[in-house]
């Protein structure tokens, strides 16, 4: 049976026209957010995800096609279990293609590659930069990756420490793509200058978040590196 609050409880949500005191008792509420038709919301899901049935992978911090998915803001707010990681995955042709090629983990591990599937797919950006997919898969196969999955681990610790102490609520984007795109050493460099700044302990969010965004972006300059996102634009 549904019980409506506003119904029961008139007293509380129909005040009279003089304005009074209200002591509303403790009540349990149930909020659901999204937007769309919740049957076809239902039917597009379950098709997702009866086309990743059997896409798992061991490593879901870097995915299969080379994106940094423990840096990624999906992943870091519990909204993606990151790459091959089971519930949350949302349909991919990497993933299908990983799937008719044996399961691989990564895609450089395929003989085809680099194949017509990378053609253009780093025009655009999506919640993570993809413009430097290439130089990252690079670097994996140079160092290994047990040591670039230490580098990246790195870097996740950086970026938690930018969004728990620096983020004024306008940061998250722009601190998610500096940590992305900037090299472990520069950002390392911004922290120990961050924490130096003894002053900046006793300044409100929005002066150190100033402070961070100042010293990423200069860094940022000096490597002549975008921190702007590269939507692809609507059509129309």
């Amino acid at each position: 049976m549904v019980f409506d609050n506003k119904k029961e409880h008139k007293e509380f949500y129909l005040p009279p026209k003089t304005p009074g005191i209200v002591n509303a008792p403790a009540m349990s509420f149930l909020a659901a957010r999204g937007h769309g038709e919740p049957e076809k919301q239902a039917m597009w899901f379950k098709g997702g995800a009866n086309r990743m049935k059997g896409f798992t992978r061991m490593e879901t911090r870097f995915s299969l096609c080379g994106l940094n998915c423990d840096l990624c803001s999906m992943h870091l707010g519990g909204y993606c279990p990151g790459c091959g990681g089971g519930a949350g995955n949302q349909s991919c042709t990497m993933a299908k293609c990983s799937l008719e090629h044996g399961g691989i983990q990564f895609c450089w591990e395929c003989r085809e590659y680099p194949c017509p599937r990378y053609d253009g797919i780093d025009d655009w950006d999506s919640f993570v930069p993809h413009r430097s997919r290439q130089q990252d898969i690079a670097k994996v196969r140079e160092l290994g990756l047990e040591a670039y999955l230490a580098q990246l681990g790195e870097k996740r610790a950086i970026l938690d420490s930018l969004l728990a102490r620096f983020n004024d609520g306008r940061r998250k984007t722009l601190f998610n793509t500096a940590v992305y795109l900037l090299p472990l050493e520069d950002l390392q460099s911004v922290m120990a200058d961050l924490n130096s700044r003894t002053e900046l302990a006793g300044q409100s969010v929005k002066e150190r978040a100033l402070a961070a965004v100042e010293l990423v972006q200069q860094a940022a300059d000096r490597r002549g590196v975008s921190l702007k996102l590269n939507k692809k634009p609507k059509k129309g």
